[in-house]
């Protein structure tokens, strides 16, 4: 997803940004882990959400 609100368009589903706090929100829901298990995957596997349901076991 794009950082500048004022641009918008096709938003990048595909990748966990865990600098926006609203993305760690859904991510961590969406996967049902804690933030800081969301964190540690992250930096484990990289951003791809893919990697990261892997790591996950979601």
């Amino acid at each position: 997803m794009t950082d500048d609100k004022r641009h918008t368009g096709m938003p990048d589903r595909d990748r966990i940004n865990l600098e926006e706090d609203y993305e760690v929100r859904y991510w961590t829901q969406a996967l049902g882990v804690t933030a800081e298990q969301l964190r540690e995957a992250v930096q484990a596997v990289g951003p791809s959400a893919e990697a990261v349901r892997r790591r996950l076991g979601s």
